[in-house]
């Protein structure tokens, strides 16, 4: 069997740098590219070494000409980098599974164009065990839609520039959705002063950002008498590099669609 041809972007950062070890240890995928911006202190070096495990793959800041050879680039960087990402990738036929989160509206709308193009895994989180709980999460809401008050709790590291997760904000949807709600009308964004009474039909949202917490999100159904949490814990960023693999996986020999993780996983 080939294997899964392997690019990835930022691949110095913290999760650049888990995404090259899970590639280069995994027995079907191969890094044949690895990026960073022009000027960084890494461009040239092996993108192997980084992790400890040499590999002759030079970090290069040539995204177009490192696509040339590859299935899919995975790509968790920023929202502006990203979409320029995009483009070259839907000019070099290259998949491209997405873990970046905060984008707008038109960047989401951006996204779903190229996928008419080439295949792409978007999704605002990719462990397995994040998009098993959006699963319980669909079931619990049915199951609790009436004297159950809806919170969602996330905490993350200091370096995260969007608030709430993108996690945090697909949990409040699939939340929403199994309620018959909309997210965008219910949603409550932190609380402040005299608030009054919580209506019941708002889902809340609390975001704790500090240190270095890669990512806790709980869901809480609070009602008289008792309460539901669902949690998910990230102790390691290896959920989200195995994951995206995974989509990887999934897009490979795909012509063109937009996919995301319950799509990879079969949850639909």
């Amino acid at each position: 069997m080939n294997k899964v041809r392997i690019a990835i972007a930022g691949a110095s950062g913290r999760m650049g740098r888990m995404l090259v070890e899970t590639t280069l240890k995994s027995g079907d995928a191969s890094l044949v590219a690895a990026f960073e911006q022009p000027g960084s202190p890494f461009a040239g070096k092996d993108a192997g070494e980084l992790v400890g495990l040499p590999c002759g793959v030079a970090i290069s800041t040539d995204v177009a000409a490192g696509l040339a050879d590859a299935d899919c680039l995975i790509d968790f960087t920023r929202p502006e980098g990203t979409l320029h990402h995009l483009e070259l990738a839907r000019a070099a036929g290259c998949g491209m599974v997405i873990g970046t989160t905060g984008f707008s509206a038109e960047g989401k709308a951006a996204i779903a164009a190229a996928a008419e193009h080439i295949p792409v895994v978007f999704a605002p989180n990719m462990a397995i065990g994040v998009n098993a709980v959006f699963k319980l999460l669909e079931v619990a809401a049915r199951i609790l839609d009436e004297g159950y008050d809806v919170e969602v709790i996330e905490a993350h590291h200091r370096m995260k520039v969007d608030a709430p997760s993108g996690t945090a904000l697909r949990m409040g949807e699939v939340v929403a959705k199994a309620l018959g709600r909309d997210l965008e009308g219910c949603a409550i964004y932190g609380r402040e002063g005299v608030t009054g009474e919580r209506d019941s039909q708002t889902i809340g949202f609390s975001t704790i950002r500090g240190g270095d917490i890669v990512g806790d999100h709980t869901v809480l159904f609070a009602g008289i008498g008792e309460r539901i949490e669902i949690t998910h814990k990230s102790s390691s960023r290896m959920p989200y590099a195995s994951g995206s693999l995974r989509a990887a996986r999934f897009i490979a020999g795909r012509k063109a669609g937009l996919f995301d993780m319950q799509d990879v996983l079969g949850l639909k």
